[in-house]
């Protein structure tokens, strides 16, 4: 996408609420990953069209996804786990600011020390993968089963930056060995007999994955 059409996109979007503002300031000053505006607003789209009542989301940080996707629909209740304790803290008071408490659920864990536990607050309708890019697939593998059979599954980040693309090469060592994890985990999941996924080339790359 060039500048010109990605600022137009961006005007688009209508004026957000103070705590939202707020929210991407702090994310901002304090490096705090969260999604790019465009990508969060098609997100909040596939919500409001999808209308799910109980969604797991791996990856907290702040609150800020969880905070948008609970206001995009009023009746949906939110499970989201975070294992970084300042950002849990965060969350907790971004939440508890934007009267979401009620339904939005924070718990502070390891993903995958809490899978019991999250397995307990199912099923679900919709799960959103935001979180440590190299574990994307067994946070797939592992909390699908948790979805009911028209469950939707969204992953982000999955174009990251770009450099999931071969002739694009990332500036450090780390972030190109991420980018090819990020490449076959977008490999797996199109392999996958019993998913249909596509890729959404907005924000940092959005894969929506739905069962056959």
């Amino acid at each position: 996408m060039n500048d010109s059409l990605h600022s137009y996109l961006i005007s688009t979007i209508k004026e957000k609420e103070e705590h939202i503002v707020n929210m991407e300031k702090y994310a901002q000053e304090h490096h705090v990953p969260i999604m790019e505006p465009l990508g969060i607003e098609f997100l909040l789209q596939l919500i409001r069209i999808s209308k799910p009542k109980r969604i797991l989301e791996i990856g907290t940080a702040i609150g800020y996804s969880a905070i948008r996707m609970a206001e995009a629909y009023e009746e949906a209740h939110i499970v989201t786990i975070e294992r970084d304790d300042v950002r849990y803290e965060q969350a907790i008071l971004n939440i508890e600011n934007s009267n979401l408490a009620n339904r939005i659920e924070v718990i502070k864990d390891d993903a995958f020390d809490a899978i019991d536990t999250l397995g307990e607050k199912g099923p679900y309708d919709f799960l959103f993968i935001d979180a440590a890019k190299g574990q994307y697939k067994k946070f797939f593998e592992t909390f699908t089963p948790f979805l009911n059979e028209e469950g939707i599954i969204i992953s982000d980040n999955v174009l990251f930056r770009g450099y999931v693309a071969e002739e694009v090469q990332a500036e450090t060592s780390r972030l190109q060995k991420i980018a090819n994890k990020v490449r076959n985990y977008n490999d797996w999941l199109f392999d996958q007999a019993n998913f249909v996924t596509t890729i959404v080339p907005i924000g940092d790359g959005i894969a929506i994955t739905v069962k056959k």
